[in-house]
């Protein structure tokens, strides 16, 4: 397969996968905006590392609104933020569009519908705009983008970089929310708190879609501890760190068996999946939640780098 061919198959799966967590992200945030008088906004930005733009976007900005409406402009249809919802759909489509041999029509006609209907709404009057209706829809568009693509894509080469793609940017966005929200509840990283604040940590759950889901494996009231080792090392749980880092692993192995080769990315991609799966809840704390957490964004931002040179030729 050509460079430049993965490249786009490996760029569409992570700029698909920002917008999807975004999206996700604001919808569970907007409860605690308007309830935390704005503080939280300055938290949701801080999960993307963009915090002095926020500050910047509200100082040049001349709309009217609160906080809230600041964040989800920001974070979703700021055209000059490349990590907003907008632009990561719209680099995603153009990646699609030059990769139209290589995916389904299902899929192309899934994330371009979803393109054309996101930027024909955001032509319209900006006053009277639904943010918060816009931010559900295209979550939910992005989940039948990614659902066309399960069921109708060939499981070939061009599967296993869009996949990559995807969950390094899944793995890395979840580290990311657990880091600062599990932080910004408990800053000193402890492993209990003495006044659980049961609705704060629900939606730190509600980020990654999995309130339900910890109801159904702990069957027992919120527990910090419980939560991070969710969102870290339950491998059964599609959205956690040790979830994704396995399907990195998984798709690093089938491109070393279809190419016969193997280098620096596949040992990395093997090492952080073995430090997710040998690592227990106990020792993490012991080590230092923060730690813990930098490590392994450092760990996926290397293996990004080492995926650039060995296939993509950056």
């Amino acid at each position: 397969m050509l460079s430049s061919t993965a490249k786009n198959l490996y760029w569409m799966g992570r700029y698909l996968q920002r917008a999807k967590t975004t999206a996700r992200l604001i919808e569970a945030s907007q409860r605690m905006v308007l309830q935390s008088a704005g503080k939280e906004a300055e938290g949701v930005v801080a999960v993307f590392g963009m915090e002095d733009e926020f500050r910047q976007s509200r100082g040049q900005a001349q709309r009217q609104g609160g906080r809230l409406d600041d964040l989800i402009e920001f974070l979703a249809f700021d055209e000059t933020n490349p990590s907003s919802i907008v632009s990561s759909i719209a680099s995603a489509r153009r990646n699609a569009r030059e990769e139209r041999n290589n995916i389904t029509v299902d899929v192309w006609e899934s994330l371009n519908g979803l393109w054309l209907e996101l930027t024909a709404r955001l032509r319209r009057n900006r006053a009277t705009l639904d943010r918060g209706a816009l931010v559900e829809h295209v979550r939910k568009q992005a989940v039948m983008v990614f659902g066309a693509a399960q069921v109708t894509l060939l499981r070939d080469e061009a599967y296993n970089f869009f996949q990559l793609g995807a969950f390094l940017e899944r793995g890395d966005n979840t580290a990311r929310i657990l880091d600062v929200k599990y932080h910004h509840l408990l800053p000193d990283g402890r492993r209990q708190s003495e006044q659980l604040d049961y609705f704060a940590w629900s939606e730190v759950l509600a980020c990654i879609g999995a309130v339900r889901t910890y109801r159904r494996i702990y069957r027992s009231a919120l527990d910090p501890a419980k939560v991070a080792e969710l969102l870290l090392l339950r491998r059964d749980v599609p959205r956690s760190v040790h979830h994704c880092l396995w399907m990195v692993d998984l798709n690093m192995r089938e491109l070393a068996d279809a190419y016969g080769t193997r280098g620096e990315a596949d040992r990395l991609a093997g090492e952080l999946h073995a430090r997710l799966r040998y690592a227990g809840i106990d020792r993490v704390f012991d080590t230092g939640l923060a730690r813990f957490l930098g490590g392994v964004r450092d760990g996926i931002a290397t293996l990004n780098d080492e995926i650039s040179r060995q296939f993509l030729l950056d």
